[in-house]
């Protein structure tokens, strides 16, 4: 080795032990703690605690959209706009398991030409199965993700008994859909979901996905007990159930929270609607 090379060699491990020297000192490693992502950025949006098929939202957006849904002081307008919101959310990443095929497109260019392009498109027929009545504020929110979709309307009331009793059923002689998302803001007994569940798979549907904003945990449980092959995605699981059967805290009556309809004493139950003295619930926003 000449004399020369031994000087550049030396001159490069001065260099390279500055540049170390560079990289351990407080600064530099504060800098570079500085550009490290949060944990935020690079946890999942969603988990499955319940097995693959129940995905539940860790988003911090959904999080605090869901804490103006529950407060009983929004309003019905305001009900109805955070529950079309959230149901986007939900919706977004339940569609993403849907399948798309190969579609010839042209993309604009400049002087009016067109460039030759491989687009996609879904390639199955979905169907939005709303739960009556409060499942209709979800079906806006789901329609602008998929806008193709048919919508078939499913009314169910329970009992006393807490059991479920079906009033209304449009969905057509013939199923002619590929995926059905059944939409009901609460998953509280699940006995009204786990019956549509049902009808929907005599009815043919070979791919059923319940989205929820909120699901107990004795919910979530009956309803895979009974259909563990249906898609699950909700905003949020609640712990508990109270006598009735509603979910503890929850956000009170969907239905009635969404369309601001009166509040019914329960010594009136039996009494015709014109008879009854009703205390509207959208009367604490009179004045607003």
């Amino acid at each position: 080795m000449n004399h020369q090379s031994s000087i550049d060699i030396a001159t490069a491990t001065e260099e390279k032990k500055m540049d170390d020297e560079q990289i351990s000192s407080p600064a530099a490693t504060a800098a570079a703690a500085a550009l490290k992502p949060s944990p935020a950025q690079v946890e999942p949006s969603f988990v499955a605690p319940y097995g693959p098929n129940v995905h539940v939202s860790k988003h911090p957006v959904l999080a605090h959209k869901l804490s103006v849904l529950r407060s009983s002081s929004t309003s019905p307008s305001s009900f109805r706009s955070v529950l079309r919101q959230i149901t986007f959310h939900l919706g977004y990443e339940a569609t993403s398991s849907l399948l798309t095929r190969d579609v010839p497109i042209t993309v604009p260019a400049k002087d009016d030409a067109h460039v030759d392009a491989t687009g996609q498109k879904l390639s199955q027929k979905v169907a939005l199965i709303p739960i009556l009545r409060s499942g209709l504020g979800m079906v806006d929110g789901m329609l602008e993700l998929v806008e193709s979709a048919t919508v078939h309307h499913i009314g169910m009331y329970r009992t006393k008994t807490l059991m479920p009793v079906q009033y209304y059923n449009r969905l057509p002689k013939k199923c002619d859909v590929s995926v059905a998302y059944v939409l009901d803001p609460l998953i509280a007994t699940s006995n009204t979901v786990v019956s549509v569940c049902g009808i929907l798979k005599k009815w043919g549907v070979s791919e059923i996905h319940v989205i929820a904003v909120i699901a107990s945990k004795k919910g979530l449980s009956e309803l895979l007990n009974y259909h563990p092959d249906v898609q699950i995605t909700v905003g949020h699981i609640d712990e508990k159930l109270n006598a009735e059967g509603d979910i503890v805290p929850g956000l009170g009556d969907a239905g009635d929270r969404l369309f601001g309809t009166p509040l019914i004493n329960d010594e009136e139950e039996l009494v015709h609607p014109s008879k009854r003295k009703r205390t509207m619930s959208v009367d604490i926003y009179a004045d607003k």
